[in-house]
């Protein structure tokens, strides 16, 4: 399978070093629909990854000054590229965020369904959303939307990294997804060609608090941090919106017999390999990642 690869950001450039010979990850920045189909005749790819998006830096509230960059990037450059792909005859994987979602579904279990609205507050939040909306009527496109990314690699969007940097942190609960899960999940769902949305997260829920607490045991035992509230977080100045907390259900990734660990055993897997990597133990694999 040829796969194509929009983003060369931290997700785009790990799916790319996973898939191999298979990815082609692009340079080219999505500005117009022929922009995409130059690329898509050149490589001729058998579907196509979008993992390009505007976050901020350094964090998502550099969305709320830049509201216009932020929509250009999350909702316009996707719709161009599924329009491309859609003229091309080419699947694509868009990957979408569960940031979408704030608080408690109306279900009994709390968590949020694929084809449940969204009720998004921030910039970021809500043009990933108006995305989500467009692509998801589309019938040879597929979202996969992951939450709060957790790697044995270390890296700035690593949650792990994120959380350990803070000297003060939300002791918040909610879905997670571990990357060496979620990039076999993408590759099943590209040869699947899979239309519609997908929650790509880990069974169970994890807290701030029980993470810190692994990367305390297995990382750095003088590790410390300052516990506050959701609340606190924007009354302090520490952030301009309150993040999003919230638990997804997979229901469409087991209509397609698609699994992923449990919460629990994949964080310590997880864990004890970045451990090794901060001890400059190196990846253990042939790969391109400046390990």
């Amino acid at each position: 399978m040829k796969i194509l690869i929009f983003g060369k950001g931290y997700m785009g450039e790990r799916c790319a070093q996973a898939w191999g010979e298979e990815a082609t990850l692009s340079d080219v920045i999505v500005q117009t629909v022929e922009d995409a189909l130059d690329e898509i005749r050149r490589v001729q790819p058998d579907v196509v990854f979008n993992a390009a998006g505007v976050k901020g830096k350094p964090n998502v509230d550099w969305c709320e000054d830049h509201q216009l960059e932020t929509i250009r990037g999350n909702t316009t450059m996707p719709l161009l590229l599924a329009d491309a792909c859609s003229q091309a005859g080419v699947y694509m994987l868009h990957m979408g965020s569960g940031c979408i979602f704030y608080g408690d579904s109306p279900h009994p279990d709390k968590a949020w369904r694929e084809d449940d609205f969204g009720n998004p507050k921030p910039v970021y939040s809500r043009s990933k959303w108006a995305a989500d909306l467009a692509l998801s009527t589309l019938p040879n496109v597929g979202v996969a939307r992951i939450r709060m990314p957790i790697d044995w690699m270390p890296a700035p969007g690593n949650l792990i990294d994120k959380l350990s940097g803070f000297a003060k942190v939300i002791d918040a609960e909610n879905s997670v997804t571990i990357l060496d899960d979620m990039i076999d999940v993408f590759y099943q769902l590209l040869v699947k060609r899979a239309s519609g949305i997908f929650h790509v997260t880990n069974p169970g829920t994890l807290r701030h608090r029980d993470l810190l607490a692994l990367y305390k045991e297995l990382v750095d035992p003088a590790h410390s941090c300052e516990w506050i509230s959701n609340d606190e977080l924007v009354s302090q100045g520490l952030v301009r919106k309150g993040r999003s907390n919230n638990f997804l259900a997979s229901e469409n990734l087991a209509k397609r017999g698609i699994t992923m660990r449990p919460i629990e055993e994949a964080l310590r897997d997880t864990m004890e390999k970045y451990a090794w990597m901060k001890r400059g133990g190196g990846c253990g694999t042939d790969c391109s990642c400046s390990c």
